[in-house]
């Protein structure tokens, strides 16, 4: 059984995707970009605001399903270009504190919207 978690406080998917699934006691987060959800804007002034906005869609998603970044135990980034790596990895660092959940970071060729970075997360349900 499986169960759709949505959040107007995240951007709406802008496929036939939800925002994320409740499943075996995991949530499973879809990629997020950096989409304003109150604006439906794309965040790109520059790598750190990016990366902030998709954190903040995941923060708002990981709310709605009633948990938080603790919860999370595994994330994957992708990033367009990575000599953004350490930018974006400074913007990542400030939303979890000591125990960090498994990652990897990969470039790709291309993001939806032209982005330059896109995280997707998976978290335990309390």
């Amino acid at each position: 059984m499986k169960t759709v978690i949505n959040t107007n406080n995240a951007p709406a998917p802008i496929g036939p995707y939800s925002q994320a699934i409740v499943a075996g006691g995991f949530l499973f987060v879809s990629g997020q970009i950096p989409i304003n959800p109150a604006t439906g804007e794309l965040v790109l002034d520059d790598i750190k605001a990016e990366t902030k906005q998709v954190m903040e869609n995941i923060k708002a998603i990981l709310v709605a399903a009633g948990v938080d970044f603790i919860n999370i135990v595994k994330t994957s980034i992708f990033l367009k270009d990575m000599q953004n790596f350490t930018q974006v990895n400074e913007v990542y660092g400030t939303y979890f504190t000591g125990e960090y959940p498994a990652r990897e970071t990969v470039q790709v060729a291309g993001l939806p919207k032209n982005v330059n970075v896109e995280i997707t997360v998976t978290a335990i349900l309390n």
